[in-house]
């Protein structure tokens, strides 16, 4: 089933159907498949990490990925899942959009920073999530150490918040997340600002964190624009995808921003360098290289056949600087 000679059908890993890696890898699917003679096949997964292990053992040919857990897989740190086991074959595709991290509490909370946070019952998301891995920074960066950790995904999260069984819920994705979307139209939510010196303290922590405001009226009751941070969104493969079949699929994507829907403000080839963790897959780079995106819509010429997929030449460390600089998303 996979593109290294598994015809034209490609696999694409998304994540839970109430985040928002979801409904825009069907988008990508559409474009994909509009313009190129490749079909996609998006499966509803548990996410980064869970991708991550997919698109290593060749079982996913695409997927997107947080750009952290990108950083920590590539380099076998960071995660449990990666200590000591890094993902050599894993490549970069583009960035695509910051991905929010939301604090959730019921209406009538009164945690109003993160420091609120020590000894509650907190929902740090699905277990070995990129979202808990945020989670657990973010916390130990400010200084809570002493809480409860349940883990669910984002809706049963939602759920959580709902019945009062938790007092907190991290959640990572591009807003609105759907299912804080819907949580609020039937239950009073706040949203936990970081702000401050707190905000400080998490950049610190890990400089692939970048500053982030999430607009007020984003969700129903909470109108006051709330400061917090992000990571990046990203499109990721592997070096068993052929060059040509990336530097195609990469090019309907990009050349095709307008027919997507989800997040297209952040959306585009000049931005999708941007907070890119580790090493451009050869087929992404030749995209980007070619001034992609500027205009010359399907403008993929043929690349002459050069179809050694697994050609793990080149690890030339350049996007391997580190998370720094870059990762600023506007």
């Amino acid at each position: 089933s996979s593109g290294g000679g598994g015809g034209n059908a490609l696999v694409w890993d998304a994540g839970g159907t109430g985040g928002t890696y979801y409904p825009l890898s069907n988008e990508i699917k559409q474009v994909v498949e509009s313009n190129t003679d490749f079909s996609l096949q998006v499966r509803s997964t548990g996410a980064s990490v869970e991708n991550v292990g997919s698109l290593s053992d060749g079982s996913a040919d695409f997927a997107l990925i947080q750009n952290d857990v990108a950083f920590f897989a590539k380099n076998g740190t960071g995660i449990d899942a990666f200590e000591g086991n890094a993902i050599e074959n894993l490549r970069g595709v583009g960035t695509l959009y910051p991905e929010t991290i939301t604090v959730v509490t019921p209406g009538d909370s009164d945690i109003a920073s993160l420091s609120d946070l020590s000894g509650a019952t907190i929902n740090t998301g699905d277990l070995g999530s990129g979202t808990q891995v945020d989670a657990n920074a973010i916390l130990e960066a400010v200084g809570v150490t002493d809480f409860s950790e349940q883990n669910t995904d984002f809706s049963q999260a939602a759920e959580q918040i709902q019945n009062g069984d938790i007092d907190a819920a991290f959640v990572v994705g591009g807003w609105p997340v759907g299912a804080i979307a819907e949580l609020a139209e039937t239950s009073s939510i706040g949203i936990v600002a970081i702000e401050g010196e707190e905000r400080q303290q998490v950049k610190q922590a890990a400089d692939y964190f970048a500053d982030d405001r999430i607009p007020g009226g984003t969700y129903q009751g909470v109108s006051e624009p709330k400061p917090t941070v992000s990571v990046q969104a990203m499109i990721a493969t592997t070096t068993q995808v052929p060059e040509e079949t990336v530097e195609t699929v990469t090019a309907a994507v990009f050349d095709n921003v307008s027919d997507l829907t989800i997040k297209t403000e952040f959306i585009s080839a000049g931005s999708a360098q941007e907070g890119m963790s580790i090493e451009l897959h050869p087929g992404a780079a030749a995209y980007f290289e070619s001034g992609g995106g500027s205009g010359n819509a399907s403008g993929t010429s043929g690349t002459s056949g050069t179809e050694m997929g697994g050609t793990t030449g080149g690890t030339s460390g350049t996007a391997e600087t580190g998370m720094g600089g870059g990762t600023t998303s506007s």
